[in-house]
């Protein structure tokens, strides 16, 4: 089973080709890739890395 909510680092990191942290923030900062807060703890959930590759790929193809 594939996780649905990754934790922002280092799960989403790994998810994401093996970005560095200060990137990963620095995506979740402009809105470019999307979190959910559960208590205290932010995560990714899963579909929002597909997304974010997703819209680089038709980025790719313009």
């Amino acid at each position: 089973m594939q996780p649905v909510l990754l934790p922002v680092y280092p799960d989403a990191s790994q998810a994401l080709g093996g970005l560095g942290r200060t990137k990963v923030y620095e995506l979740i900062s402009s809105g470019e890739l999307r979190t959910v807060k559960i208590g205290r703890r932010r995560f990714v959930p899963a579909s929002a890395v597909e997304e974010y590759v997703a819209r680089l790929e038709r980025r790719g193809a313009a």
